[in-house]
């Protein structure tokens, strides 16, 4: 592992490449831990907000260029913000299984599906973890 690619690239890579870990590790946490409580609620609330951050951060990195600074991620951040508040509501008006399914559906495509994209050749991720 080398961590210059990542010290030496942008704020907004640093941050992206902060929230995207923890927002898998908190999801999986979430998916482990007993649901319905006050815990889970807070708990939920930490990690849609990480994931906003995640989608979010994205916008400022454009290192896939396919429509001006855009790519095909960034359709998927839009998903993804989109699909947060619908999971959120689905919670708030107790469609309890199409929460939990749209959340992991998030949790699946969204961080580690994606998460994989990082490792492709040229990409800060895999000159991080792959010299």
């Amino acid at each position: 592992m080398v961590l210059e690619p990542l010290a030496t690239a942008g704020l907004l890579i640093q941050v992206h490449a902060a929230a995207a870990p923890a927002a898998v590790g908190l999801g999986a946490a979430q998916f482990a831990l007993p649901k319905g409580g006050r815990r889970h609620k807070v708990v939920g609330y930490f990690w849609v907000g990480l994931l906003a951050l995640v989608a979010l951060s994205s916008f400022g990195i454009s290192g896939l260029r396919q429509v001006g600074p855009f790519s095909w991620i960034h359709g998927l951040s839009l998903f993804t913000l989109a699909t947060l508040v619908l999971a959120v509501g689905l919670a708030r008006r107790g469609h309890v299984a199409a929460h939990h399914w749209t959340m992991f559906g998030l949790f699946l495509g969204a961080l580690l599906i994606t998460g994989l994209f990082t490792l492709v050749p040229g990409r800060v991720m895999h000159r991080v973890l792959f010299g």
